[in-house]
């Protein structure tokens, strides 16, 4: 199955894992509307919603570059009814927009687990209701409906809970939207799915936390093409719908086990493990 023609409306797509996944897609000659909230340039943060436009349609896909802060519940409806209008369809969900902050208790305001859980696991939320009847819609037309969650297996040990507890709700909300979404979708014959890294990837946003060592990280395009191959599955499939995917696993479940060319720094055996995985 290819994605040529179809619809993804991509949550956080200007940068990192989001611009992977989205020029991905293009490549088969797809629609990306990207919904993110960076218009301007950023030396801390590079990447805009108009810079990844221009990115994915250079890969060979179709770009609609759309100001969208998903704690919005207007703009989020507002950006739905463009996507249609623009290219008449949404096929595809992928919440991939995160807010995080590695904190305890007593170092995370409220205004930063405010942050952290409406971005995570309301705007997870919200972005699925807001494309549920298009998505509704591609599925009855055999189109292949899909959401796909930038969400960890949930895994219900203290050590994933107790050096940042605001960040695992947040995260875990994501996950919860995959488990519940899953089974109330089937009738639907959407499938939904949470995808997630066995290492830590080398984003903008990963830089930035301090002691991090970039060398011993993965690349972003490790995800983009694992979510390609969920992404292009049957989702009425028994199966197909309600997994938590590890990005290496399941690469491997489709014949790829050299995973080199995803390394930083070529010939790295050592990754930084990431969070949630058991």
């Amino acid at each position: 199955m290819s994605l040529q023609g179809k619809t993804l409306f991509i949550t956080g797509a200007s940068r990192g894992i989001g611009l992977a996944i989205a020029k991905r897609a293009a490549a088969d000659g797809a629609n990306i509307v990207i919904a993110a909230k960076t218009t301007d340039p950023n030396p801390k943060l590079p990447g805009t919603i108009y810079a990844a436009a221009e990115e994915v349609k250079a890969a060979g896909g179709q770009a609609l570059a759309l100001v969208v802060d998903i704690r919005d519940e207007d703009a989020v409806t507002a950006a739905v009814a463009k996507a249609v209008a623009t290219f008449g369809s949404i096929d595809i969900l992928v919440n991939n927009a995160s807010a995080i902050s590695l904190t305890d208790t007593t170092q995370t305001p409220m205004k930063r687990y405010d942050l952290m859980n409406q971005v995570n696991a309301r705007g997870t939320y919200l972005c699925t209701q807001a494309c549920l009847a298009e998505l509704v819609k591609s599925a009855a037309a055999g189109r292949g409906a899909h959401v796909l969650n930038m969400s960890p297996p949930l895994s219900m040990k203290t050590q994933w809970f107790e050096h940042h507890t605001a960040y695992t709700m947040a995260k875990y909300g994501m996950s919860m939207c995959t488990l519940g979404h899953a089974g109330e979708f089937k009738k639907y014959g959407i499938a939904v799915n949470s995808l997630w890294p066995r290492t830590a990837i080398a984003t903008a946003a990963l830089q930035m936390i301090p002691g991090v060592d970039v060398d011993k990280c993965r690349t972003s395009e490790i995800l983009s093409d694992a979510a390609y191959f969920i992404l292009t599955s049957d989702p009425k499939t028994p199966g197909n719908s309600g997994n938590f995917y590890i990005d290496d696993t399941l690469l491997a479940a489709h014949g790829i086990t050299d995973l080199q060319k995803y390394a930083v720094k070529p010939g790295t055996r050592e990754f930084i493990p990431d969070f949630f995985v058991d």
